[in-house]
């Protein structure tokens, strides 16, 4: 399926919010505790690391 070029760059150049980040984020981390990739000990330093990553990714 192919979009039209307007959708595309009005989608580009919409600003990320830090609540989109947050959601993002939370996906992941559930994501990762469903398929077992994530324990108790881990969460705070997994946490901080995929929000890290997301808002780099997202504001570059």
């Amino acid at each position: 399926m192919s979009s039209s070029p307007e959708k595309t760059s009005s989608a580009v150049n919409k600003p990320v919010t830090d609540e989109l980040i947050m959601k993002i984020t939370k996906e992941v981390i559930v994501k990762f505790i469903e398929v077992g990739r994530l324990s108790p000990p881990k969460f705070a330093e997994t946490f901080t690391e995929v929000h890290r990553t997301v808002k780099e990714t997202a504001r570059n």
